[in-house]
């Protein structure tokens, strides 16, 4: 039976482990950090940082639902054209086949599970 996984708030808020710049990245120099919290079978979850930057995405082959700590970003819709920006309490879906941009603004963080 799998364990309960509990990130304390000091982790969530703490320093996270440099991930490189975003792949993709035509804008500035998104740099990442990470915390995975949990790698199952069909899903990762954890805590993500990116600094300011942009990049496109295309067909995203996974579903990701993520909740914003902090920051700011405008994700922009490929199909629409509509652009949202995102801030600190937004809840956000971005569903398998997505594609779009994302520009981030102010350094993001988010908590994230992808499967």
């Amino acid at each position: 039976m799998p364990s309960l996984i509990c990130l304390p708030n000091s982790v969530v808020t703490g320093e996270l482990e440099p991930a490189g710049v975003r792949a993709g990245a035509d804008r500035g120099k998104p740099e990442l950090k990470v915390i995975a919290a949990q790698h199952l079978v069909d899903a990762e979850a954890g805590v993500w940082e990116c600094r300011p930057g942009g990049w496109p995405v295309v067909d995203r082959p996974t579903t990701e639902v993520c909740h914003i700590l902090s920051g700011r970003a405008t994700l922009t819709d490929s199909n629409s054209g509509d652009a949202t920006e995102i801030t600190a309490g937004d809840f956000v879906i971005l569903p398998r086949g997505w594609s779009g941009r994302w520009d981030v603004h102010e350094t993001v963080r988010k908590v994230y599970v992808i499967f």
